[in-house]
């Protein structure tokens, strides 16, 4: 329970390049030369030619899972072979592919990254990279910590971009094991969409659109509007798991040089928190609920306006800006087992716990990108400054439950919030600046030296509104990067680099702070249709903190170190196979914790082996009968300790997935996806008075028409 206390931490950094090249898939990138062509008044038929680049610019993520360029790695879109870190990028078609419905799902096939290891635990998105917590960004602008946020909608998202190792002198604030950088769909020139209905387990209804198109006759203004609502419950009983999504954006073109856009998106999740976990070593159904049906509960509400100005001033000079505001109300509650009960035999205690939360921030960012060439030196130089500001509330409140006999669960009710004093109660201001430059220089198309620096100050106040008290904490940190890249042919690089990283602790505690060494290497086919990545790395973290179980609040327990291998190959060599392998080695080690006792043993939830396999078959159709794909991917992960302490741990598992798909005809699609398919159950959290076991079996039949 210690976890439910820590407050998500904005972070006070985040950028996004030009989105013209910031998108792999935006059809713009090929869009403006043609305009300005057509601007210089040349033939109606050569404004037709542009037809077929749109499509072609779509491509990268619609038809590919390999993805070419990453905005990530130096907040500038650079080829993934220049890029000195290991990026894997998730691609629509690979989200499609897989059915990956959830952040979770996308990234769980990635190497580096453990997922689910809070098993039936609803509350967030659960996902760590490099055996640390991951900080996501939207666009290049912070979201914050995965832990204790929102989960996120993946159907609002062209692609996601994974980096590993320290980032903040790229974003801002993030933990040295990587961060997830979410690219927004957007709308792009051209008549295009889909829709879709969904039918699956636990009584799942969905049903979804994406769709755009020009306002214009000449392609100036354009709309996309995207959607989703789902009814559903979850594998235990006494659950819900509903949704509804909505956003729309405009994007005006006023010359070839120009792009302005604005996206509106609505968030409401209604579903509930948990099960409330098993008895330790009980091996009950998914389905048995030990928690109280009428206190559970879990609701998001956010809306988020984005203005976004591109403008490209010619002779390598561009201007690249950013502007977001969010406002979000979330709340749960529930009742959960926290321990063998004195009673004895089948009966477990339980305890209450509620957190009501509301925030609402604004965070601007701004950049000039110059690029040009000197002899056989090209250069590229990046330089901005991001301005945030946020207040958040968050309440919380705890009490002993009544215990409960689990082989007959009796449910008696939930408790009053407005007769239950909170036991915390918090008001958060944070007010954020920053400067960063990022540099790139290539000399002879062979050697890239890149290097980053960044500065950010960031003003909390913190106010107890149990006491009236406010506490206050300033911050001033630097971090830098460096890399070197050699391009051994125009298909294979080598890289070597250094970054830091930087998380600002709990008001009084230094910040937390990350270095890591990587060298890598990196193979991309002469067709792009392939990409084979490998990097050993070193990484370490200073003033570690977490959550003081005798105080509820978080203190400094001292250094990690945690050093590995990444494997990753992305092949789509064929129209018909198509194919994602990755393995991971983490060693992880606590070099100094304090006064627990700890050191020498491994991080928690850290396993030292993960890998993952997914491939697709596509039989061609024949006659009447249209094509069909198979897909089947298994995901291993080695066994993890659940604390510090290494006492207890889970033991290693390997699910399997599958799914199918049958074109009805050229532009509709009948899938079937089973996550889980031989529903293999695990404990993936507990040791802590509960068990929480991992997901189950989820089957889903999809019916999909596009345009």
């Amino acid at each position: 329970m210690q976890n439910q206390t820590r407050d998500p931490r904005p972070a006070a950094g985040g950028r996004r390049s030009s989105m013209a090249r910031l998108m792999g898939c935006s059809a713009l990138a090929a869009l403006l030369p043609g305009l300005a062509l057509a601007q210089a008044g040349r033939a109606p038929a050569d404004a037709y030619d542009l037809e077929p680049i749109v499509i072609e610019a779509q491509s990268d993520d619609e038809t590919s899972i390999v993805a070419t360029e990453v905005t990530g790695g130096s907040g500038m879109a650079t080829d993934v072979l220049d890029t000195p870190a290991a990026v894997s990028v998730i691609t629509a078609r690979e989200i499609r592919e897989r059915g990956a419905a959830s952040v979770e799902e996308v990234l769980q096939y990635t190497p580096g990254v453990v997922t689910d290891f809070y098993g039936s635990d609803d509350r967030f998105d659960f996902f760590r990279i490099r055996g640390f917590d991951a900080y996501t960004y939207r666009d290049g602008l912070s979201l914050g910590s995965a832990f204790g946020n929102v989960r996120e909608e993946a159907y609002a998202f062209e692609r996601v971009e994974v980096v590993k190792g320290a980032n903040s002198t790229t974003f801002g604030v993030s933990d040295p094991g990587g961060s997830v950088n979410y690219v927004t769909k957007r709308p792009r020139q051209g008549r295009f969409g889909e829709v879709y209905g969904t039918l699956g387990s636990f009584d799942s209804r969905e049903l979804g659109v994406d769709f755009g198109d020009d306002l214009t006759g000449d392609g100036t203004l354009s709309f996309r509007l995207t959607g989703k609502r789902r009814e559903a419950e979850k594998e235990y009983d006494h659950s819900q798991d509903d949704e509804t999504f909505l956003m729309g954006g405009l994007t005006w073109r006023p010359s070839a040089a120009t792009e302005l856009s604005f996206v509106l998106d609505y968030l409401k999740r209604d579903d509930v928190p948990g099960s409330g976990g098993h008895p330790v070593g009980t091996d009950l159904s998914r389905s048995v609920f030990l928690g109280e049906p009428d206190f559970n509960y879990r609701g998001t509400e956010r809306s988020t306006a984005t203005l976004s100005l591109d403008h490209d001033f010619g002779g390598g000079l561009t201007l690249g800006s950013i502007l977001r505001y969010s406002d979000t109300e979330s709340d749960f509650g529930y009742a959960y087992i926290s321990g063998a009960s004195a009673a004895g035999g089948t009966w477990a205690s339980r305890d209450f716990f509620a957190n009501d939360s509301d925030s609402h921030g604004l965070v601007a960012d701004a950049h000039l990108q110059y690029d040009t060439s000197v002899g056989s030196v090209d250069s590229r130089t990046l330089v901005g400054v991001e301005l945030s500001q946020s207040r958040a509330a968050s309440t919380n409140w705890f009490t002993a439950a009544p215990d409960i006999d689990w082989t007959n669960p009796v449910y008696t009710g939930g408790i009053d919030l407005g007769t239950l004093a909170p036991y915390r109660d918090l008001r958060t201001d944070r007010e954020g600046r920053a400067i960063y430059l990022q540099q790139e220089l290539t000399f002879s198309d062979r050697v890239i030296v890149t290097a980053g620096l960044r500065h950010d100050w960031l003003d909390i106040d913190e106010t107890n509104r149990l006491t009236g008290v406010t506490s206050s904490a300033d911050y001033s940190e630097t971090t830098a990067r460096l890399g070197l890249t050699w391009k051994i042919t125009p298909t294979l690089s080598t890289y070597a680099s250094y970054a830091e990283s930087v998380v600002p602790a709990s008001i009084g505690l230094d910040p937390e702070k990350g270095e890591q060494y990587e060298l890598g290497v990196k193979y991309r086919p002469g067709n792009g249709r392939a990409l084979f990545t490998a990097a050993i790395y070193d990484l370490s973290k200073t003033n570690i903190t977490r959550t003081n179980p005798a105080t509820g609040f978080d203190d400094t327990i001292g250094e990690v170190e945690v050093r590995g291998i990444d494997l990753e190959a992305k092949l789509d060599m064929t129209r018909n196979v198509s194919l994602t392998a990755a393995y991971s080695y983490l060693d992880s080690e606590i070099v100094e914790n304090g006064t627990r006792g700890s050191e020498g043993n491994q991080l928690s939830f850290v396993p030292r082996n993960i890998a993952s396999l997914w491939v697709n078959y596509r039989l061609p159709g024949a006659g009447r009968r249209g094509d069909m794909t198979f897909g089947l991917g298994a995901r291993h992960t080695g066994s993890y300790w659940f604390d510090d302490a290494n006492s207890i741990s889970t033991g290693s598992a390997t699910v399997f997935d599958a799914s199918y798909t049958y074109d009805l005809r050229k532009d509709t699609q009948l899938s079937l996806n089973v996550s889980n398919l031989f529903d293999e159950k695990h404990v993936a959290y507990g040791g802590f008075g509960a068990d929480f076991y991992n997901p189950g079996r989820k089957i889903s039949a999809t019916l999909r028409r596009s345009w």
